[in-house]
């Protein structure tokens, strides 16, 4: 999936060459992808409201125990990109996920930033939040999309306010999920496992922190990869404000 992306990044950008004309001699780069996680420490993250131990690096792989609710953000903001990241949850019912074009700033009472909630959910969350006989939408557990914290977006497979992924693909605990995640000029297109499967478009804010989510149980990373794309006409209150 990385070298399809990659592949179509530099199409995007030969073709920018031929409208505009741009050369070699205009320093026109190719975009390449990067390590958020260097699978050693935490360097490039800031913890925004989560404890000390929260986060913590095993074996090469990112562990966050799940307690406190809370983010950790990246150092920098991004605005169209490609980003690649693997996830595993541990527990039952785990929640996580990455939000994407953040503020960072955590909600009073949730814990919780702004910005388009990327979810990742294990598949026994609908169980375990059956009330009354009746279970959520199995939608919930296979990467929807949503605004939060005041950011308001356009689902492209609609519930409700949120879009919900046209199929199932995302695996349950104790197995490696891939989410790449392709956000340009307020649209996402998430694809789960090697497939396309849902998006969002018209996003009130369009560049901010990525913030990899604490909430409630234990999950894994590895792989954390970010491809920059070139700037969009973004407006100035479509950007999250800068943090020290």
């Amino acid at each position: 999936m990385i070298q399809r992306l990659a592949a179509a990044a530099t199409l995007v950008l030969a073709a920018l060459w031929l409208v505009t004309g741009s050369g070699p001699a205009q320093s026109l780069a190719v975009p390449e992808f990067r390590d958020l996680f260097n699978a050693k420490d935490l360097t490039g993250w800031v913890n925004v409201n989560t404890d000390p131990d929260t986060w913590s690096v095993r074996d090469g792989i990112l562990v966050c125990k799940g307690q406190p609710i809370g983010v950790m953000r990246s150092e920098k903001q991004y605005e169209n990109f490609i980003l690649h990241i693997e996830w595993m949850h541990m527990e039952e019912g785990g929640n996580s996920g990455v939000f994407v074009w953040s503020g960072a700033v955590p909600g009073e009472k949730n814990r919780l930033p702004d910005g388009v909630e990327v979810q990742m959910l294990e598949l026994g969350w609908v169980k375990l939040h059956t009330k009354d006989g009746q279970a959520p939408p199995e939608a919930y557990v296979s990467g929807e999309l949503f605004g939060v914290g005041g950011v308001k977006t356009v689902p492209e497979n609609p519930r409700g306010d949120r879009s919900k992924s046209v199929e199932m693909r995302c695996k349950p605990r104790g197995e490696w999920n891939t989410y790449d995640v392709v956000a340009v000029d307020g649209v996402i297109k998430l694809s789960i496992n090697g497939k396309f499967v849902n998006g969002i478009s018209q996003s009130t804010q369009r560049k901010g922190y990525l913030c990899l989510e604490s909430e409630g149980a234990e999950i894994h990373f590895r792989n954390i990869k970010i491809m920059e794309l070139p700037p969009g006409v973004t407006t100035p209150d479509q950007v999250a404000p800068l943090l020290d």
